[in-house]
């Protein structure tokens, strides 16, 4: 069942009071939106520097990443993954020692080096079924977890110039209803690993083997996800729906981005993962004004 918030560290999530603003570190040299910090000098001063403006923009946790997990990316090795992550999350602890920190990583170990470094959150995108051993470091540190649905297959990737790639999709009986028995299949093993009912949050996972209609349909329909009773994490930002839809790069979607923001927030999203943060936390803060009814 749904808990109405969740603490980590400093902060406490109240769920349905405000939406909440992720931003997205990506340590890699080929993230598909083009803001890979390894291409960008010192990888750690880059790293925080933009935690810093991040920060400074509204995001109240900052999401680590040293694997792409774009169509057609290739896969990173465990130690060359925590060679980029691990240094990052150091000096973001170190010098922004209130700020909560998500590990993007699907592998176990990375995790849990992570964890020990400085990071509070575990953000799998293949919801605790691609690393059997996952599940147990999330409970024995007592990390929130966030589990996103997740049906690509490297096969099935459509290529387009300027565009970028996207996953054709899989074949759906009924595509939320489906996404949502997926999601508790991954809920029963964070269970099953004593992981807390508080500690779980849901993603709807977005462009993850869909294709754009099934995108579009499940940002409209994101209400019946959140009908399991979880905090919902919603990352659309930038993505390569967007750009089929609108005919744009992906350094040219923020618009795109801003209009999945808000009709996600109308929906009920709690967390939103996104790459322009400054922009994306004022379109949250004015949707929020109008749904969410806060006290100024």
């Amino acid at each position: 069942m749904r808990s109405s918030s969740l603490q980590i560290g400093n902060l406490t999530f109240n769920w349905g009071s405000r939406t909440y603003v992720m931003g997205i570190l990506n340590v890699t040299p080929d993230s598909f939106s083009g803001d890979g910090i390894i291409t960008k000098g010192n990888m750690v001063q880059v790293a925080v520097d933009q935690a810093r403006d991040f920060l400074d923009s509204g995001a109240d946790i900052l999401d680590v990443g040293g694997e792409s997990t774009r169509p057609g990316s290739v896969p990173v090795n465990t130690d060359e993954e925590m060679d980029r992550v691990l240094p990052v999350i150091q000096a973001i602890h170190q010098n922004f020692p209130e700020t909560i920190i998500s590990i993007d990583t699907y592998k176990a170990r990375v995790a849990e080096e992570a964890l020990k470094a400085g990071a509070h959150i575990v953000n799998d995108v293949w919801g605790l079924r691609a690393d059997d051993g996952l599940a147990s470091v999330a409970a024995k540190y007592k990390a929130p977890v966030i589990l996103m649905h997740n049906r690509s297959n490297p096969i099935s990737v459509e290529v387009r110039e300027k565009l970028g790639n996207a996953y054709v999709g899989s074949e759906y009986q009924d595509l939320v209803e489906d996404v949502k028995r997926e999601l508790l299949e991954c809920v029963v093993i964070a269970k099953k690993a004593n992981i807390a009912d508080s500690h779980i949050i849901l993603d709807p996972g977005i462009g993850f083997g869909k294709t754009r209609e099934n995108n579009l349909e499940l940002v409209n329909r994101l209400d019946q996800i959140r009908s399991l009773n979880y905090p919902i994490l919603l990352g659309t930002s930038r993505k390569s729906f967007i750009g089929f839809t609108l005919d744009l790069p992906a350094d040219q979607r923020v618009e795109g981005t801003a209009a999945t923001v808000a009709v996600g927030i109308t929906r009920g999203a709690d967390i939103i993962r996104v790459h322009d943060v400054r922009e994306m936390a004022r379109v949250a803060k004015m949707t929020d004004a109008i749904v969410r009814k806060p006290v100024f």
